[in-house]
């Protein structure tokens, strides 16, 4: 995209605020100053809003304090005025009842921040898993120059000499116990292994994929997603993005202006390179809505097919975060595609230059992490997008984390209705299942849970376990961590709680599983199908007041990003009258 700077100087957002000797803007400015500031901060330099998601109860983003010292010394630097503004942080791992609840609430909160506040543009303090998509949907809203900053994944862990990462061993520990594997106590003893550093999953999950998609899409500098959290070279791309945010508001260089659809269509090559997070289609998609950009469930699977998985990370290879960074990290993967023609390299980044330009000194130090492209991980990398009865709108699995001999499967439904129905039954020695059986979950979609938790990758039964059984076809409405692995069929559209096929799913149903035809099917006569749903009563599920109500009754599919009806393609940064 070519792209032409604004004239510098010329008048700034900030000074309907803080420009003139009238009333309001000593108001304004008086108040302010209360900090300490000195007159010349307000004489219509670039302010800069950093938005932090930290937090006590963000553990991920533990460290990011520290990190927004780095970026204000980078804004002061480069002739910015730094203003730290804490914004609402959804944490993977303390939210209920699940964090994918609260990401649009977090996006609209961050939103009016931007919308309503002097800044000129913003740095974006993320780590967490939705803390990324979220603050994104934001500034895509309001459409201010923004740039993001990741926290950084935390170190590799080991335990007792084995490479372990967060998330992926949690899920393999946790099996190993109800195989009798592994004792309690050395499942405690690995807890500490495990997660031993500040920082985000060391694995390819969600909150490192996200991390990927917001520099491949062009809204980070190159090379911002794999730096450790703990390494120094981490606190330098905060200052230097600091420093380039201020330029960026000079230019007037906009999330709109980055955020094309050659941009989204990167970004999905890339995931399918790195072997990303399933979560990832549900956050481009809300993200693309944001700024008007046509993108679907069919453009995940169209664009990513055809792409192989170069990047040996868990959960669907061997290695983390740490080695990833030292074998080159993203830019490397990026230039790989480039020269393969597979990522349009004429794209526009936050740098001002091209995401060719940006991964061109990029280099390969380790090709068993990040593999040439003639000898990948998985030959058809990417989001399989699967429809058929069972699915009208789509549901998605990963192909780089499923067993390559369950990708074309029949087998017996074994059903239930909810989670706490799966909690309750699924440890019964008496439970009607074998390996040939397909685990089917209902009422886990954005409006059945609510929030479509991280449930989809459900534990297999125990005794199965016991017998040595480590992957079994799953399908829900829910989401996996991507953290997660396994043969499992996600973000089945219509969700149960929304009437759709998945709800008259009964145990004994033969279903049919084709993710080379991208197919799933419900094995019963359309007649009985069509009966079934006429007959079917869903639950009363609406919450009454508050956010639940506003979620269940705006929220949209997992096939259109979850997000709510009413801010797709709502954009504009105009500034809210002055009320004193």
């Amino acid at each position: 995209m070519t792209f032409k700077p604004a004239k510098w100087p010329r008048r700034l957002r900030s000074q309907a605020w803080y420009g003139g000797t009238s009333r309001d803007a000593i108001y304004h400015r008086g108040w302010l100053k209360t900090q300490g500031y000195p007159d010349d901060l307000f004489d219509g330099r670039p302010v800069i809003g950093i938005l932090n998601t930290w937090g006590d109860l963000t553990p991920c983003n533990g460290h990011l304090r520290e990190l927004a010292e780095k970026v204000k010394a980078g804004v002061w630097e480069a002739g910015g005025f730094p203003l730290e503004v804490p914004v609402f942080s959804a944490s993977e791992n303390t939210f209920r009842p699940t964090a994918m609840m609260y990401r649009n609430l977090a996006a609209m909160a961050v939103e009016e921040v931007m919308r309503a506040q002097p800044i000129d543009g913003a740095v974006l303090l993320v780590g967490c898993d939705k803390t990324t998509p979220s603050l994104m949907m934001a500034a895509a809203s309001v459409d201010l120059p923004s740039i993001v900053v990741s926290g950084g994944p935390m170190l590799n862990g080991w335990f007792r000499g084995e490479r372990v990462g967060a998330g992926t061993h949690l899920w393999r520990f946790s099996e190993a116990v109800k195989a009798g594997e592994m004792t309690e106590a050395d499942f405690l003893e690995a807890e500490a292994a495990v997660t031993r550093s500040s920082g985000t999953c060391n694995t390819m999950g969600t909150a490192s994929t996200m991390a990927s998609m917001a520099e491949a899409l062009g809204m980070a500098l190159s090379g911002n997603a794999a730096i450790p959290a703990v390494d120094s070279r981490r606190r330098v791309m905060a200052q230097l993005s600091g420093r380039r945010i201020v330029q960026m508001v000079r230019d007037d260089l906009r999330p709109g202006h980055i955020l094309t659809r050659t941009a989204f269509e990167n970004a999905i090559r890339v995931n399918a390179a790195l072997g990303g997070s399933t979560n990832a289609v549900i956050h481009l998609l809300a993200l693309a809505g944001r700024v008007g950009v046509d993108l679907t469930l069919d453009d995940w699977d169209r664009l990513g097919r055809d792409v192989p998985t170069i990047v040996n990370l868990q959960p669907s290879g061997d290695y983390l975060m740490e080695e990833f960074y030292y074998a080159g990290g993203l830019p490397v993967v990026i230039r790989a595609l480039v020269e393969a023609g597979l990522v349009d390299g004429g794209a526009l980044t936050v740098s001002g230059r091209t995401l060719a330009e940006e991964v061109a000194p990029a280099r390969n130090w380790n090709e068993d992490v990040i593999r040439p492209l003639d000898h990948p991980l998985t030959r058809s990398g990417g989001i399989a997008v699967l429809h058929g009865n069972l699915a009208p709108d789509g549901a998605v699995l990963k192909p780089s984390a499923a067993s390559p001999h369950l990708m074309r499967h029949r087998g017996r439904a074994v059903v239930f209705e909810d989670i706490d129905d799966y909690k309750a039954r699924i440890g019964r020695e008496d439970l009607d299942v074998d390996e040939s059986c397909v685990l089917v979950l209902k009422m886990c979609g954005p409006r059945g849970y609510p929030g479509m938790p991280e449930v989809g990758n459900m534990g297999l039964p125990p005794k199965l376990l016991r017998k040595g059984v480590t992957d079994m076809v799953r399908i829900s409405d829910a989401r996996m961590s991507g953290t997660a692995y396994g043969t499992v069929v996600l973000h089945v559209a219509p969700e149960a709680a929304r009437g759709g096929p998945l709800a008259v799913v009964r145990d004994g149903d033969m279903i049919e599983l084709d993710v080379p035809a991208r197919r799933l099917h419900l094995d019963i006569p359309e007649a009985e199908l069509s009966r079934r749903l006429a007959e079917l009563r869903l639950p009363q599920l609406r919450p009454e007041g508050g956010y639940g109500q506003l979620f269940f009754d705006h929220v949209t599919g997992a096939d259109t990003g979850a997000d709510f009806d009413f801010l797709r393609g709502c954009r504009g940064h105009d500034v809210p009258r002055d009320s004193h």
